[in-house]
């Protein structure tokens, strides 16, 4: 059984019945089957339908920002801008797809030779609940104009949002099967990853649940995609534009309750105008009103589950008892719901949780750091590499320092981290590895099939 809990209130809103094994086995060989016709597709009959997906997300916005409300604790004008970015990817994949996928000719001494970049098959998608509808349709929009198929094991706590995506596919005038949802456990997704009609894996969560499904896929040799967890590193230098930099880095910090993987989680910020900036950002982080969802004058939702609150709150904790400052924040509101305040904490060191680990929330961690040289070094000294931001004056050496010296998969110069369909986005080292959007994430689930004529 599956509950979907309001995080705001605690109130079960429904409860869903875990598909039976029988159910899982059923609906995963109906997707292969229903890919062995998909495959057959024209891009032009893939991209009719793909637009009608991107049509029914833009005139359904609301209704589906709401659900999020309701399931995760998003606010309503972010879930707005959450579908039509969903709409946005639908739309690129529909107008790009063939030409990313076109065969590539390669000169050679035989009388013809290329590249065909042929699907793969059915493809399982595990995702989280943070951006219940995005983290979905930026796998599924590319996959599934290459010609593959695909089923979705979404996060517990949003079945709603699962269900709700695969009856837009179905309304969108898609063959029943393309795309399906699986409502399971995590304790099923290994036997699913096993399926033989199952050929490939990507995967949005934690990095234990990266390792987890890494670890399966490659012991039956088949492709995953990881985009996991970070700890953003947000440089400030001398020479930046204080007042910009501190609003940039508290809409980064506090996008989703600060539940994202590529939210700005600690800043870095050279000595000789640590103090301004930090005046500059307490003022900022303050601004936010967090409350209800569903009501418009509440910037900052909930943290989607109450476990997820106290385990942030646990790391809150744990950095003061070693030595780590609050400015502002830090402690849990007395009211009902999965609340928990903007906060700042100052003094962070090596050995504290919000120096190594990632916070999932609205907390901030502000370093104090010598010079660029030092700023640098602390940025990288991270397990992770998702994303990362330096702001300053001299964009010459932003760039410098973007393309050669931060050590992540996504770095912006004088503004914070975001996805784009145009542009490739993955990390390395614990943050994962493989690409998702643009040209590269498209290309990530088909077979590069080398193709020869004497």
């Amino acid at each position: 059984m599956m509950k979907s809990v309001n995080p705001a209130t605690g109130e079960v809103i429904q409860t869903y019945e875990a598909y039976s094994e029988k159910g899982v086995e059923k609906i995963i060989n109906s997707v292969d089957k229903r890919w062995h016709q998909w495959r057959n597709t024209s891009y032009f009959q893939r991209s009719q339908l793909i637009q009608n997906l991107a049509s029914l997300l833009k005139s359904n916005k609301e209704k589906l920002a709401r659900l999020m409300a309701l399931e995760m604790g998003k606010v309503l004008r972010e879930g707005v801008g959450e579908i039509e970015k969903c709409a946005w990817v639908c739309d690129y994949y529909a107008a790009n797809a063939e030409s990313f996928l076109e065969s590539e000719t390669i000169p050679t001494d035989f009388s013809k030779s290329y590249v065909s970049y042929q699907p793969l098959g059915t493809i399982l998608a595990v995702m989280p609940w943070n951006f219940p509808f995005w983290q979905v349709f930026r796998f599924a929009a590319p996959t599934i104009m290459a010609g593959n198929t695909a089923v979705l094991k979404h996060a517990s706590n949003v079945p709603g949002c699962a269900l709700a995506i695969e009856d837009l596919f179905r309304e969108a005038g898609f063959p029943e099967n393309v795309f399906r949802t699986l409502l399971i456990g995590s304790d099923k997704v290994e036997a699913v990853i096993r399926h033989q009609a199952v050929k490939a894996v990507s995967l949005t969560g934690s990095t234990p649940a990266g390792k987890s499904v890494a670890s399966v896929a490659g012991a039956g040799l088949k492709k995953c995609v990881l985009e996991l967890g970070g700890s953003d590193p947000y440089i400030i230098l001398e020479d930046a534009d204080l007042i910009a930099a501190a609003k940039t880095c508290t809409a980064g910090r506090l996008l989703n309750a600060g539940q994202s993987c590529i939210g700005a989680k600690r800043f870095i910020v050279v000595d000789k105008v640590y103090s301004e900036f930090l005046e500059y950002f307490t003022n900022e982080m303050i601004k936010a009103t967090f409350g209800d969802p569903c009501e418009p004058e509440s910037t900052m939702g909930p943290l989607a589950r109450a476990d997820l609150r106290n385990d942030l709150h646990e790391q809150v904790s744990g950095s003061v008892k070693k030595g780590a400052e609050i400015v502002i924040g830090g402690e849990k509101p007395v009211r009902k719901g999965a609340y928990y305040p903007p906060t700042i904490l100052e003094n962070v060191q090596p050995g504290m949780p919000a120096y190594d680990e990632e916070l999932f929330g609205p907390v901030a961690s502000v370093i104090r750091v010598r010079d660029e040289k030092e700023a640098v070094s602390v940025a990288n000294d991270s397990i992770f590499g998702l994303g990362a931001a330096v702001f300053t004056r001299d964009i010459k050496k932003g760039e410098m320092l973007a393309e050669t010296k931060l050590q992540a998969g996504c770095c912006f110069v004088n503004d914070f981290v975001k996805s784009d369909p145009r542009l490739p986005f993955g990390g390395i080292n614990e943050s994962g590895f493989g690409r998702e959007l643009s040209s590269h994430g498209i290309r990530e689930f088909v077979n590069a099939k080398t193709v020869v004529i004497k």
